[in-house]
């Protein structure tokens, strides 16, 4: 995954406290809660490894106890980044793929850009053919092989693995040391607990949930939850 080359001075901070310049591209996190302060160290750990994002602030909702967070300012609800006047890149950082969707579905602004965001220490050369959708949150210690498709606003937690000709769909979220095997298909908003794991060829239905520690070794239906090794559905979603 490449991102953007910037000319940069040494002598100038962004509003995180590392160098950069106005000719960053800007980018906003939306979620002011631990997922999202989370995703703060994320993009300055990009930042360090190089110049990438402005990092401006915060958006959300639900107002914040405190005015700034982690030295960054609140900056107002999603009402308020739709009335933006300036171009932003956005990256949603709320853990729940149903709420990722809504909040994705009523930021509309022509001014908005989803941000894909990848860990610097995550291989992602175009000779593993990756496809990373818009909106993309890859945190630190994932593993991704190759031939792997990603779509919008999918998570990948810390220490995920994510093997061959494996597809992800839209809003799946991953919590951290969740594993996905080759050729296995996750349809859109599956989540998969801490230390989950979909073997090879397995195919799990939409938003469909699978408990941590569980083991999913045959395809599940859509709307369920289901935990234990082997995995089994406990619950049916209405």
């Amino acid at each position: 995954m490449s991102h953007p080359q910037h000319p940069v001075s040494p002598s100038t901070l962004d509003r995180s406290g590392l160098a950069a310049t106005d000719v960053l591209p800007r980018l906003v996190i939306v979620g002011a809660g631990g997922l999202g302060r989370e995703v703060l160290m994320l993009a300055r750990q990009i930042n360090e490894a190089h110049l990438t994002w402005n990092i401006l602030g915060f958006y959300d909702d639900r107002v914040p106890a405190t005015p700034t967070i982690h030295g960054l300012p609140y900056l107002g609800s999603s009402a308020a980044l739709n009335a933006t006047i300036e171009p932003l890149h956005v990256v949603i950082a709320v853990g729940n793929g149903r709420s990722r969707a809504t909040l994705a579905s009523h930021l509309t602004s022509p001014l908005l850009s989803f941000a894909t965001l990848v860990h610097p220490g995550v291989a992602c050369q175009p000779y593993q053919q990756l496809q990373l959708g818009p909106g993309c949150i890859i945190s630190q210690g994932c593993v991704l092989t190759c031939d792997i498709r990603l779509g919008h606003h999918v998570l990948l937690n810390l220490g995920c693995t994510i093997g061959h000709d494996a597809v992800l769909e839209d809003f799946c979220s991953l919590m951290p040391h969740a594993n996905v095997g080759g050729e296995a298909y996750l349809e859109q908003g599956v989540y998969l607990g801490t230390n989950a794991t979909v073997i090879n060829q397995v195919r799990i239905g939409a938003r469909t949930i699978i408990g941590a520690g569980a083991v999913a070794v045959r395809d599940l239906p859509a709307d369920c939850t289901a935990v234990g090794v082997p995995a089994h559905a406990i619950k049916q979603h209405k």
